[in-house]
Formats: structure tokens, C-alpha cells, sequence
């Protein structure tokens, strides 16, 4: 993310002229997104709220604002303790929904 000051405020510029997917994911209060790793992209993860991600093998709380990047083959996923989680998500590279190696899953996707 980059961040661009103008005399009016500024902006967050996110991609630039990249192959890049967008999305801004919700997660419910106490759901969890499937632990899972991507072999065709990376991810940034920009928290709208307040929230959870375990990353690895870490679990780690994250404020609004910050800022995750994930490499390819890196176990990941969202979850929420007691109040709904926002994220924006930006995908870099050849996104496929089925490029999504899940390793737990509380739906029964696997």
C-alpha cells in the first residue's frame, strides 16, 4: 500500500497497473474462514475493524488499518471472537477460486 499526501487529505493506492482481484470480505461474529494457502497468488489484507487472522502458525489480533501481505504457500485465514470482521482484500496475480488448498474447514469444504 501507498500512501499519497494531497493538499485535500490523501489516498491509499493499493494496486497500479497490476493483475489484481478486489474484495471486501465480512466474517460473523464467532465464524472462521477454512485455513487454507494459495499456490497462484499473494494476498494483502487491509482490516476495515478490528480483527483476528491466523497467519502461519500464529494467531494474532489486528487493528483498523492494518496492513497483512501473504505469500503463496502460506496457511492462512480469518476468524471473529464476538463482533463482525472486515477486511479488504487484494489478490495479486491469477486468481481462481479454485486455487484454494484447504487444510481445516468447519463447512465441510474439504
Amino acid at each position: 500500500m501507498k500512501l499519497v499526501k494531497k493538499p485535500w487529505g490523501d489516498f491509499k493506492q493499493f494496486t497500479l497497473n497490476e493483475i489484481s482481484t478486489v474484495k471486501i470480505l465480512t466474517v460473523k461474529p464467532k465464524q472462521k474462514l477454512s485455513l487454507q494457502y494459495h499456490f497462484k497468488r499473494e494476498e494483502m489484507w487491509y482490516f476495515l475493524t478490528d480483527g483476528y487472522a491466523e497467519i502461519g502458525n500464529k494467531n494474532k489480533k489486528y487493528k483498523k488499518g492494518d496492513i497483512v501481505k501473504i505469500k503463496k504457500k502460506m496457511k492462512h485465514r480469518l476468524f471473529s471472537k464476538d463482533k463482525t470482521v472486515e477486511v479488504l482484500e487484494v489478490s495479486y496475480g491469477e486468481f481462481d477460486e479454485n486455487d484454494i488448498v484447504r487444510l481445516e474447514d468447519n463447512y465441510g469444504r474439504i
